[in-house]
């Protein structure tokens, strides 16, 4: 791995800040080590005669483990790219060979600038000390001067919002005031290069969204570039205009922030158009219920169309079969709308109530889907009875019922752009909008 000075050709757009080739973190699974040196001699030798003997399972004793498995990645001046995956995926061992905590197996790393490292914000504090004499010590660990600190430390201080508890011991601090106060320190040192492993999901909202403020700022205007894991897709979205999902520690998406958390939340899945619902859609509570009660929400499908995938304005007909042991009066059906993050958005009630004869029943349903914007969407389908006072009684619930996808936006030549992430899932009716200026003008 090596640090490099600012190429002076660059891209002529971007200039770049990391280059990442071929890059493998390999790891020897398996008892390794000892706790004297006479057993790591022994250690060492009875692997050489044993590399190859496998166990009486038929497994390796030790076998290697790839982290990180050939990625190859290029970051630019003033991008903020995401970083998504499982646990597992490789994140972390990405970050810290980026971060010279751990060298690489194989492969090359080139970096054109200082970094600041956000991995274990306020490493390095010691709990007897305030936090004011902290923040002259931990800046010196990141590589601050006095000068720099003497200079900066009003606006660690400002920053953080611990004005009133800055020279109490850092011992008594709570778990969100030392994150506040290890990312003050850390976000003021001049670095072009900010790496960040999910620090801001200890803070505060209110401190969360003046990070991310200032993060943003300082990306737009070229200041640094930032490289951000996170579970959270909210401040992914907020944050990056970039983002690479990692498995098993390959890249296998580099681009667009919404398909990259698409294929990380696993919504690409295909979505059938005949679902027929077992254990795996139910609770235990409600398998339980089913069985109690006699009542079973069997199948659904798809009624005027090959696959779930419908315009904004249209609508979904659909085929349910359902199976009562005995006739069932005033049942009624909820969809409960949830969207590919598994937030649930909406819910489309029962237009009127209907009796359920002994046997298998089959049950069309039209959902209206006029008001959905573009995207990838659930739906959990609640069955349900309603009793002479108006209180409902379960009766079976599946989850996910039906999954479909809407393709498009509003018409191409529509004046007005919609951004999911942006605006919402749900789109309502447009406002009615008049001028009564004289110097106004239709168009």
């Amino acid at each position: 791995m090596s640090t490099k000075a600012q190429p002076s050709g660059g891209n002529s757009e971007k200039d770049v800040m990391i280059r990442v080739s071929g890059l493998k973190k390999k790891y020897r699974l398996g008892k390794i080590g000892a706790h004297t040196l006479q057993g790591a001699i022994k250690e060492r030798r009875a692997r050489g005669k044993k590399n190859d003997q496998k166990t009486s399972s038929g497994t390796s004793r030790n076998k290697d483990f790839y982290a990180l498995n050939g990625v190859d990645l290029t970051v630019y001046k003033g991008e903020t790219l995401g970083i998504l995956g499982k646990n597992g995926a490789g994140k972390s061992t990405l970050l810290k060979i980026l971060c010279r905590i751990t060298a690489p197996t194989e492969g090359t790393v080139d970096l054109y600038g200082h970094i600041t490292s956000m991995l274990e914000v306020g490493t390095g504090f010691h709990g007897e000390m305030t936090g004011r004499e902290n923040i002259y010590l931990n800046g010196t660990i990141l590589g601050m001067t006095k000068a720099e600190i003497d200079e900066k430390i009003d606006d660690i201080i400002a920053f953080s919002g611990l004005e009133e508890f800055i020279d109490t011991p850092v011992k008594r601090y709570s778990s969100g005031m030392f994150v506040k106060l290890g990312f003050s320190v850390a976000y003021h040192l001049d670095s072009e290069i900010v790496i960040m492993d999910e620090v801001l999901a200890v803070g505060d909202v209110e401190f969360q969204k003046k990070c991310i403020r200032c993060l943003l700022d300082a990306a737009n205007n070229d200041i640094r570039t930032v490289l951000y894991v996170s579970h959270n897709m909210n401040t992914i979205r907020q944050l990056c205009k970039r983002c690479i999902v990692l498995d098993k520690g390959e890249v296998i998406f580099d681009g667009d922030v919404e398909q990259a958390i698409a294929i990380y939340l696993g919504t690409q899945a295909e979505m059938p158009a005949k679902i027929e619902y077992g254990p795996e859609h139910r609770s235990r509570d409600y398998q339980r219920m089913r069985a109690r009660d006699l009542f079973s929400l069997d199948s659904l499908r798809l009624l005027n169309r090959p696959e779930p995938i419908f315009p904004t304005s249209g609508e979904a007909e659909l085929e349910l079969t359902c199976t009562a042991a005995k006739e069932i009066k005033n049942v009624a059906f909820r969809f409960q709308l949830r969207d590919q993050e598994d937030t649930k958005i909406a819910s489309m009630l029962p237009g009127n109530l209907i009796t359920l004869c002994p046997g298998t029943n089959t049950v069309r349903i039209t959902l209206p889907l006029t008001h959905l914007t573009c995207g990838r969407y659930s739906a959990d389908i609640v069955v349900y009875q309603l009793d002479a006072g108006g209180i409902e009684r379960k009766m079976d619930l599946v989850s996910p019922g039906f999954t479909f996808q809407i393709e498009s936006a509003h018409d191409k030549d529509d004046y007005t752009k919609w951004n999911q992430q942006q605006f919402g899932a749900v789109r309502l009716p447009d406002l009615s909008v008049e001028v009564s200026s004289p110097e106004a003008s239709e168009k």
